[in-house]
């Protein structure tokens, strides 16, 4: 661990923070927003926790998942679409709540919290059986097909895990608008796999055989 990778782990993390925070609230228009601040503890709080683990534990896949940058063409397109729809979805919860639309029940923001927190600890499974996982689609030196753990059930259990987090978001924000544009995730990363796959399969020793031991890609006997 450096003093440099703490620095740009730190700078990062609040500047994503107040971001997301200039987001939700300037939309909203105000700061007292609760379900705002609920989604800024279960995302961030986590996420903080989990940059602490890396950074003590495994300080060289920190450095490699801040510095992450595609190269694939394809790939650059998805980002942006992802940034897009993210954009959208936040400040469609901060106006929901700013001028009264339909929040949805707190029991309903509750159940969409668990299953946040799940899908959270799902992730924090794959960073912990998968150390060549990258931010990018690329084939690292020494990478190894994984096929065991959770990617013995489906071969992108990420995106399992980020498809869950994403859609209870707009959930746990209180805002139907918002999960609804948070439904394009699907077809984005659809898009994503596609060329993932492809560059596996041309990089990576094994990648084909792996796919026909492991038919679903994110949902077990569904996709």
């Amino acid at each position: 661990m450096t003093k440099k990778l703490l620095f740009q782990a730190i700078a990062k993390f609040f500047l994503g923070l107040l971001i997301f925070a200039l987001i939700l609230f300037v939309s909203a228009g105000t700061v007292k927003y609760p379900n705002g601040w609920l989604l800024i503890a279960v995302l961030f709080v986590p996420m903080f926790a989990a940059g602490i683990v890396m950074m003590v534990k495994n300080p060289m896949l920190l450095e490699k998942r801040l510095n992450a940058k595609e190269e694939e063409t394809e790939q650059k397109a998805v980002v942006a679409l992802s940034g897009i729809m993210f954009l959208a979805a936040f400040v469609a919860a901060g106006l929901n709540f700013r001028f009264g639309w339909y929040m949805l029940p707190v029991w309903a923001v509750i159940a969409g919290t668990v299953v946040f927190l799940l899908a959270y600890a799902m992730y924090a499974e794959v960073l912990r059986e998968n150390t060549f996982l990258s931010r990018t689609v690329e084939v690292q030196e020494n990478q190894k097909v994984i096929d065991t753990g959770l990617y013995g059930v489906v071969r992108h259990p990420m995106y399992s895990a980020t498809l869950f987090l994403f859609l209870s978001m707009g959930i746990i924000l209180g805002s139907l608008v918002s999960f609804a544009i948070l439904l394009l995730y699907i077809p984005i990363i659809s898009m994503r796999m596609k060329n993932e796959e492809k560059v596996l399969e041309e990089g990576l020793e094994g990648y084909s055989e792996y796919k026909k031991k492991v038919r679903y890609k994110v949902i077990p006997f569904v996709w």
